[in-house]
């Protein structure tokens, strides 16, 4: 038809599929200027490019197909300087989430790396900063299933109260069930977070001297890893004086594999 666009011409100029310009139709948003009674073939006036690029700008900007609908029925300029205050806003919270997650999925992705540096390396004897964990307590009899529904309630309690986390989950042993080789028996689940003074359960833990020694496998053959970092201190003048900290530096999130997973097992020391 003379100065008219068909679905396909139309979909195919404003990069778009023609199911989209289907559903714009059966939603009420955007009709086709003509339809033929005997083809159902839906056509477009040069008059309606403008609209169309209106509703596909908003779309981009962030605007929810119901939102633009109700602007478009009967918008002024001051309605749409409110709504875009609006939307900026929402934009300008994502983007600070957004930053958030890019910080903590490097993280994430520096330790996995670091953490095959270390395993060359063996022990690692250092200075470590004081980090802030977000805890629960894992209940009796302290299996993988108590401990996992800690790590539950922490991930749950981070999630209503939008605590800021590292996705990293971890445990603390007790040093005595350590030396009686219960080293799977966790007393504590715990995230990495920051501190929020407001949160009772979010517990700082001191700079100090530590002694790491990274994993590599099943959780249950942890034993033999504890094993060679306790003899490590022993033999290098160390006097471990906490029970330990575990970090999950690979684990289901990233491989499917048990022989890949990573736990980085840590001791506060002190010299002899």
């Amino acid at each position: 038809m003379k100065d008219m666009f068909s679905a396909g011409e139309l979909a195919k100029f404003q990069n778009i599929s023609k199911q989209t310009l289907l559903y714009y139709d059966k939603i009420d948003l955007f009709k086709p200027s003509y339809v033929d009674p005997q083809t159902d073939y839906r056509y477009y006036s040069a008059e309606q490019l403008d609209y169309l690029d209106t509703i596909l700008i908003m779309k981009k900007i962030g605007f929810s197909l119901k939102e633009i609908k109700k602007n478009m029925e009967c918008f002024t300029t001051q309605d749409s300087i409110v709504s875009f205050r609006q939307q900026l806003a929402v934009i300008e919270n994502r983007i600070q989430e957004l930053s958030l997650i890019q910080s903590r999925l490097k993280h994430r992705c520096e330790q996995v790396e670091q953490a095959f540096e270390q395993k060359n390396r063996g022990v690692a004897v250092e200075l470590t900063d004081e980090f802030y964990i977000l805890c629960h307590e894992v209940e009796s009899p302290y299996s993988m299933k108590e401990i996992s529904l800690a790590t539950k309630k922490c991930y749950t309690q981070a999630l209503a109260d939008n605590l800021p986390v590292f996705f990293q989950c971890g445990v603390s042993v007790p040093l005595k069930k350590i030396r009686e080789g219960r080293c799977i028996e966790a007393k504590t689940a715990f995230l990495t977070t920051e501190n929020v003074p407001s949160v009772e359960n979010i517990v700082s833990v001191p700079k100090g001297l530590t002694a790491s020694l990274c994993h590599f496998g099943s959780y249950e053959s942890i034993t033999e890893s504890y094993i060679k970092l306790i003899e490590y201190c022993t033999g290098h003048g160390l006097r471990i004086i906490s029970d330990s900290y575990e970090f999950c530096i690979n684990d289901y999130i990233t491989s499917k594999f048990e022989n890949e997973f990573i736990t980085k097992i840590m001791f506060y020391v002190e010299k002899i």
